[in-house]
């Protein structure tokens, strides 16, 4: 079924493909309880707290596929146990000009440069309030800042505060997506000296509003899945994370690079920058999840995400470390019932491994 209808959206624009996706979604939404009677998987084995939060299942939308939380409902029904939106960032933002999204289809992947688009912490955080009322599932909310150079320094923790201050009411998480960048120069608060510093902005905050919003950090994949930590500043960010009182890691963002393409470099050329996801972000991905299970000895709790398109990719990152998942490309090019096909292929994998429950695998394969 899927199939006749990826013929017509890769005909289209990548971007305008999603915005079509979106309105449908918008549309069906009503019909809701239809839809998870379709898509949903519900078993105990596949259901747990992680971070304070209780998860129906692990599967989660990655944030940027609902970046203004205009369809969470429908991506509930379609049998999601989370649903991260954004990013959000503290001023409405239009985004870098068009096209600025592109599929190599080739390598099971998109590329953009969106710009952070999104219509801003105040009015997304309206949304959010409503959703919350209704207590239709866990939501996060992932922050990046404005997209706008010039904004600095301390004016660019301010930004991330702001956010924080509208929407984190409204959630069941923050995500910090720590690898926007920060300054003309594409510096980001991956550096550790930015990043503790964000991130003890926003705890304070946290703890002025009185909430117990549990705080993960969105980090970037490594160059290379066998080449981890090379300046040791990944392994200064965990320890800072750690002391820092996150909840937990999400590894990982989109990549800046263009390793292990198997597309024509010609086309790839002519697409410019932008981030890079999908299949050839598995590895990188699951690299990290290994590397942040093993140097926080397994603490702190990870959402795995990166390359994700059936159920093997799905428990390799488990096995590796990860709690939850999450994934957007794979449901581009999978459609939407790769997600029941992924929880009912997790059941098969832990009842073949003779695990009682998923959360048994965590990390079996980490150390």
């Amino acid at each position: 079924m899927y199939d006749r209808l990826k013929r017509v959206l890769f005909a289209m624009d990548a971007e305008d493909a999603h915005t079509w996706v979106l309105r449908g979604a918008r549309m069906v939404q009503p019909w809701r309880a239809l839809w998870r009677q379709a898509f949903a998987v519900r078993d105990p084995r596949l259901a747990q707290k992680v971070g304070g939060v209780s998860f129906s299942t692990p599967l989660g939308l990655a944030a940027g596929a609902d970046k203004n939380a205009e369809a969470v409902d429908f991506w509930f029904a379609l049998g999601f146990g989370f649903v991260e939106v954004g990013a959000i960032t503290a001023r409405p933002s239009a985004g870098n000009p068009k096209p600025r999204a592109f599929r190599l289809i080739e390598d099971r992947a998109l590329i953009n440069r969106m710009g952070l688009n999104n219509d801003g912490a105040e009015r997304i955080a309206q949304r959010l309030r409503q959703l919350k009322q209704r207590s239709i599932g866990p939501i996060g909310a992932n922050l990046a800042k404005t997209h706008d150079p010039q904004i600095l320094g301390d004016a660019a923790i301010e930004d991330f505060v702001q956010s924080f201050r509208w929407v984190a009411p409204h959630t069941d998480y923050i995500a910090l997506n720590v690898s926007c960048p920060n300054t003309a120069e594409g510096k980001t608060f991956e550096d550790p000296e930015a990043f503790a510093t964000l991130l003890a902005a926003i705890q304070q905050e946290k703890a002025r509003m009185g909430l117990g919003t549990p705080i993960w950090v969105k980090l970037s994949p490594p160059q290379a899945s066998s080449h981890l930590d090379i300046d040791g500043r990944l392994g200064e960010i965990v320890d800072l994370g750690r002391a820092g009182g996150i909840a937990g890691w999400i590894a990982s963002n989109t990549a800046p690079d263009r390793a292990g393409l198997s597309s024509d470099p010609t086309l790839v050329a002519s697409i410019g920058r932008g981030g890079l996801s999908g299949r050839p972000l598995t590895q990188r991905s699951t690299a990290l999840v290994r590397y942040l299970y093993r140097r926080g000895e397994g603490k702190l709790p990870i959402i795995g995400v990166g390359g994700i398109f059936d159920a093997d990719d799905a428990y390799e990152k488990i096995l590796a470390g990860a709690s939850l998942l999450q994934m957007y490309t794979g449901l581009v090019y999978e459609g939407p019932f790769v997600i029941k096909r992924i929880h009912r292929g997790l059941l098969r994998l832990i009842e073949r491994d003779r695990w009682g429950h998923l959360s048994q695998a965590v990390g079996y394969r980490a150390m």
